[in-house]
């Protein structure tokens, strides 16, 4: 599978081949900076939050702020939903090959959709995030608690955004191009 793009179209004259285009697919340094950039803001961001949560609340303690809104202190050793709660090293490793392979993934093709490094950079710094505070503590901080849904945190929010920009961005491209537009025979022809 090579790393770029080629697309083959025919000119105006004699229906004859001509390359159109031609680009690598594969991540450039800014591609890289971008990524890295929103990842480290992804994982500062959701770090301080929870930081801040443990720092003023106890443990199952919380804070109404407005309508079904409350901060909640919660910890949790599984991933969604409490979900693996006993398989924390599970969870740990398969995190660790998700986020491996989405920078495989981004090596490859981080220049194949312009928002590639802003979705993919919302996930792995989530990813990464959750993934240090299982290392380092056994669970997660939660606690945005919407009485309705299970407690999440800041790093759980950039996972479902990026994964939201990213299938968004997959389901434009898969829409097919409109095509140029055919001229009536007896219509006079276009200027060059």
């Amino acid at each position: 599978m090579s790393d770029r793009e080629i697309r083959v179209g025919s000119s105006s004259a004699a229906g004859s081949p001509e390359l159109v285009g031609e680009r690598k697919l594969g991540a450039a340094p800014s591609h890289w900076l971008a990524l890295l950039a929103i990842a480290l803001a992804a994982v500062a961001a959701d770090q301080l939050t929870k930081h801040l949560v443990a720092r003023q609340l106890r443990l199952d303690d919380g804070v109404h702020v407005v309508g079904p809104l409350w901060i909640r202190h919660v910890q949790n050793s599984g991933i969604a939903f409490g979900l693996f709660s006993q398989a924390t090293a599970v969870v740990i490793v398969l995190t660790g090959i998700a986020i491996a392979w989405m920078l495989f993934y981004f090596a490859r093709s981080g220049a194949r959709h312009p928002v590639l490094p802003v979705a993919l950079g919302l996930v792995i710094g989530g990813s990464m995030s959750n993934l240090v505070d299982r290392v380092r503590l056994g669970y997660v901080t939660d606690f945005i608690d919407l009485r309705w849904w299970p407690a999440f945190n800041l790093a759980d929010s950039f996972i479902v955004i990026g994964v939201l920009v990213l299938l968004g961005a997959l389901m434009l491209a898969e829409r097919e191009p409109r095509g140029p537009q055919r001229l009536r025979r007896d219509a006079p022809p276009r200027p060059s």
